[in-house]
């Protein structure tokens, strides 16, 4: 296995597994897996690419995994329970695990915009999504209502 190569010879993946109607805003985003083309196992690193109008997911937080963000390009706007602040390039954002503070990024901009996510691999992981009615489940199990039941 090779130690380096362009980020751009990795394969780009589009779309969510969301259930409807909380896909639609995150339809579009696109990643490239740049840590699983390496085989790293401790953490996970993509390359997200949002076209203009597209969120990165639905505001989220994560019970057991840190998270950390880097834009390459481009100015999204981090939106938290802060409020919102655009970001430039060069700028991070980091989500202790644990901190019940929904984040996401969104592209309300004419540009493209590109940033670096790289977050633990925590099976026993699971948050929630505090805008809707939807949480994550442990192990990437999939999504639930927060009163337990299926989409």
């Amino acid at each position: 296995m090779p130690f380096a190569k362009p980020s751009r010879s990795i394969p780009e993946v589009s779309g969510t597994r969301y259930p409807p109607p909380h896909d639609e805003p995150v339809r579009r985003r696109a990643w490239r897996a740049l840590g699983d083309a390496f085989g790293l196992t401790q953490f996970g690193v993509n390359l997200v690419r949002l076209e203009p109008g597209v969120w990165s997911s639905q505001r989220h937080w994560h019970a057991k995994e840190d998270e950390f963000v880097y834009v390459v390009s481009g100015h999204p706007t981090l939106v938290t329970d802060a409020g919102e602040e655009r970001l430039s390039p060069g700028d991070c954002a980091g989500f202790p695990a644990g901190v019940k503070d929904g984040h996401h990024l969104k592209n309300d901009t004419d540009e493209m915009a590109e940033f670096l996510v790289v977050g633990s691999r925590i099976p026993e992981d699971h948050g929630e999504y505090p805008d809707i009615d939807m949480v994550f489940l442990p192990g990437r199990g999939g999504y639930a209502r927060k009163d337990g039941t299926g989409f």
